[in-house]
This record gives structure tokens, sequence and C-alpha cells, in this order.
């Protein structure tokens, strides 16, 4: 197997499988389903090399023991020395939402425009909140809250709840090209909010509390995510992610792929409240998740996710699961 792109770049360190904490204790069903899932995305969104993905996925669907095939097919490396792993939360929030405007529902979410093109700039957030997009007919509902409209991009999708009852699915299907800017970075800077306090909940309600200056902070992220409605998807599916799949509850991981692939199996410590140990598959990406020793954990859907999500910065350690014959060319080559 070819070795993944990440394995000489990165500073990593081979360990055994009792060196993972919490190993033992894991539910490698879950994990294997979800690492199934993977092999099932649609052509060009796996990121290991065919030399990679074919034997493992070959082997994978002949219904080995789950815990064994984790044990038998990869080798797990330690990611960093020198520092810990950053870990936050993100998850698939449920707003309020109309197809028609009116009443509290005001602020709109947008399907891409047509002369939106890839790898260039289009028009900034503080632009299109000032009605740049304005009687185009591109909304694809118009939401009750727009401090939800905005962490709405964040996740990069989400449910809306119409008043009859029903429920639309969206997901990310466009940026504008600007660069994500952290608000919560932003309100510490200006003295507005205390580092140990830049939660999601805390600057959602700094913002409704002070609706001018709130509008102001949310234009600092030029950043403006576009979507498309994702008819297809089942209520009891995730959303989907990078690979074109729905992602897991709990076993979905978000990764910069430059240092780590997608569809890699990543085994997390994660420290602080809410401690996590279990072995996670690769199958997201994230604006703000950069470098080789960053990642995002979804939690699921809803406000208990959302919650749980927004109070998540941790940090802790992260494991590799390179695929065997690869890591052992790795290895060789760092002798």
């Amino acid at each position: 197997m070819a070795a993944p792109a990440l394995a000489i770049e990165e500073t990593v360190t081979p360990v055994t499988f009792s060196d993972l904490p919490g190993w033992e204790d894991d539910d490698h069903a879950a994990a294997f389903k979800t690492f199934l899932n993977s092999c099932n995305a649609p052509k060009g969104k796996k990121y290991l090399s065919k030399e990679v993905w074919k034997p493992l996925c070959r082997f994978a669907k002949t219904n080995p023991d789950p815990k064994e095939f984790f044990e038998l097919m990869f080798q797990p490396v330690l990611v960093g020395q020198k520092s810990d792993t950053l870990f936050t939360g993100y998850y698939e929030p449920t707003i309020e939402g109309s197809r028609i405007r009116g009443g509290k529902y005001q602020t709109p979410i947008y399907r891409k425009p047509s002369d939106h093109r890839v790898g260039k700039q289009y028009k900034s957030r503080a632009e299109i909140q000032a009605g740049a997009l304005n009687g185009r007919g591109l909304e694809i509902a118009w939401l009750a809250d727009p401090v939800e409209a905005f962490f709405l991009q964040i996740q990069g999708s989400g449910r809306i709840s119409m008043p009859d009852g029903s429920s639309v699915r969206v997901g990310f299907s466009a940026k504008n090209g600007h660069k994500y800017r952290s608000v919560g970075q932003e309100m510490i800077r200006q003295g507005l909010m205390a580092k140990s306090k830049a939660s999601a909940q805390n600057i959602k309600a700094f913002v409704r509390k002070n609706p001018t200056k709130g509008r102001e902070l949310l234009a600092h992220n030029g950043s403006y995510v576009f979507f498309k409605e994702l008819k297809k998807l089942r209520a009891d599916q995730g959303p989907l992610g990078a690979m074109g799949i729905s992602v897991s509850d709990l076993r979905t991981l978000a990764v910069d792929p430059k240092f780590n692939p997608l569809g890699m199996p990543i085994y997390i410590d994660k420290h602080g409240r809410d401690p996590l140990q279990r072995l996670m598959i690769a199958q997201d990406i994230g604006s703000a998740i950069k470098g080789p020793q960053r990642a995002d954990i979804y939690y699921g859907t809803g406000n208990g996710a959302g919650k749980i999500a927004g109070r998540t910065k941790a940090t802790g350690r992260m494991y590799l699961l390179l695929p065997i014959e690869s890591a052992a060319k790795f290895t060789s080559a760092k002798q």
C-alpha cells in the first residue's frame, strides 16, 4: 500500500494498541460501522489512495471481528510530541424557519448564486447582510433568529423546522471566498469577553443582548456559506460531511486533510470537561480546523448536542491508525 501523504511530514511516534487509553472498553463495532460507511463514499471523495482503500474495504466487507480488524490492519501512531491536540465540537442545529418571509422570520439563508465562481472572492458577509442578494430569489428559507442563522453557517448543515411541523435539511454548498475570522477571538481582543468565557453559548447571549454591536461582530467574519437542500437524507441520518456521506454521532471527526486524510481511523483521548476516549473516523473538514493537531468532534443533532459542542475546547492526544503496510514503510523510513 502507498503511504499516506502525511506520514513523513508529521512528527508521529509508533505505539501499541495497549497504549491507547480506554481502547479495550470502546465500542469497536460502532467505529467499524462508520468506517464501512466511508468505504461507500462517492468516487473522488476518498482521500486515501486506491492502493490503500481497496484491500481495507474489501476485507472489511467480509464481516471480520471489528476490534480484530483494526488491530490486524492498522498501526497506531501518536501525533505530536511537544504539544497536545486541540479538540472542539460541532453539531447539526435545529432552527425555526419558514419558506415565506413574515413576522419573526426575517433572516434568509441563501442557495449559491449563479455568478458565484469557485476560487473567486464573492460578496462579503457585511455586503450580504446589507442586502446585496435581495430580490434574486435565492432564499431557501427565512429564519427566526439571526444569531442561529450565523451559527448555522459555522456548523455547515442543519434542520429548518417549519411552522407546519415539517423539516427541511440543508447542507454546505459553497463559500464566498473570504477568510474565516473568529468572532470569539475578536470579542476577546476588544475586551468584551474573557478568554475562559468564549463559548458559543456566551457569544450568542452577548449578540442577542447587544444587537447593534452584535451585528457588527458577526460581520467581522467575512466568510459566508451558501446552502443547498438535502432532500434525499432520511430523518435518522446525519448531515453530509466532506466525503459526501452522512456523518455519525460521536464517531465522525473533522480534520485538516492536508495532514490527516479523510477515511483515516483516529483514536482520540480528549481531556477536560466531557472527556472522551474512542475510535473516530476522519470524515469531515472545517474552516477553522487547520494543522495536524487539530480536530472537531461531531456530537449529533439538536440542542443537547449543541450545548456540548459549544462548550468543547480541550486538549488531549490523537492517535492515527495507519494501514499496516504504510506504517511499516513509514517506520522503516524513520529509522
